[in-house]
């Protein structure tokens, strides 16, 4: 399906309804066993690695359960090297770069603007000419997602918006795709400086949860945030929160704070933990 056949109907698809309509499925009190082969036909079409996961398909009630699955203990090696920024998913890199003009690179020809992304203009300043990193999480990834340093969360920001899908064929298409999209930011303060951590919905995509506090997205509330007195302490890889279906994180360092490892290109796959980036 050509692009823009893809996008046209996708503007005429209850994207909102869709997403919730399928997060209500998927924790839906039906037998289990129902769930579980909802889960297997899943596992089979997106070729998920079963072994990684914590538990088998039989001990997972609900196919929500099973996409918000676990790892097994030490499936995952997180860089303890204090200069090393790891990645804080399973991924494949979408775009990777620097933040020009109060933008982020999305697409050949398409970008868009920190301020809108984090709601904040004030706070957006505080990246320019900095850097970015998009990272994309496929159906078949692990969907927690975790912090790539050391440090304390600050605060977040619920930005409540549209529900389009993250392919690549939105991602090439759709002007300012992740300023548009339901969106979560986590603010750190890391050692190498403030990182805004952004968690973007998607079609279907039907909660986004935190771990350090009390927050569901998608849940006909408004736009909120909140500036913690006392900073919440997070270790490199821990769990900073995770998607009820696959999306996108996006890390945003302020300018002159850390560098991309140059072997990192849109496309290129990452586990969480490895190695992408050093602080300078």
């Amino acid at each position: 399906m050509r692009d823009q056949t893809f996008m046209t109907l996708m503007r005429l698809l209850p994207k909102s309804a869709l997403s919730l309509a399928v997060g209500k499925a998927t924790r839906a009190p039906i037998p289990a066993a129902v769930h579980q082969a909802a889960m297997r036909v899943f596992a089979k079409q997106y070729d998920v690695n079963l072994e990684e996961a914590e538990g088998s398909i039989e001990d997972f009630p609900t196919f929500g359960a099973f996409f918000t699955r676990k790892l097994k203990a030490g499936r995952r090696t997180i860089d303890m090297d204090p200069k090393v920024i790891a990645s804080p998913v399973d991924a494949q890199v979408s775009q990777i770069g620097t933040i020009e003009r109060g933008a982020c690179l999305q697409a050949k020809g398409i970008s868009f603007p920190v301020d809108k992304l984090l709601g904040d203009a004030r706070r957006a300043l505080d990246f320019e000419g900095g850097s970015f990193a998009t990272l994309y999480l496929s159906p078949r990834d692990y969907h927690r997602f975790h912090s790539p340093l050391p440090g304390h969360i600050t605060g977040y920001q619920y930005l409540p918006g549209e529900f389009w899908p993250v392919n690549q064929k939105s991602v090439r298409t759709k002007d300012a795709l992740f300023a548009i999209n339901e969106r979560l930011v986590t603010y750190l303060d890391t050692p190498a400086g403030p990182c805004a951590y952004i968690a973007v919905g998607a079609t279907c995509v039907s909660r986004i949860h935190a771990a350090y506090d009390e927050i569901i997205t998608h849940r006909g509330e408004p736009q909120k945030g909140h500036t913690y007195p006392r900073p919440i302490a997070i270790e490199k890889g821990g769990e900073i929160g995770m998607f009820e279906m696959g999306s996108t994180v996006i890390l945003l360092f302020a300018r002159g704070k850390m560098t991309w490892e140059p072997s990192l290109l849109a496309d290129s796959p990452v586990v969480l933990g490895q190695k992408i980036g050093t602080i300078t």
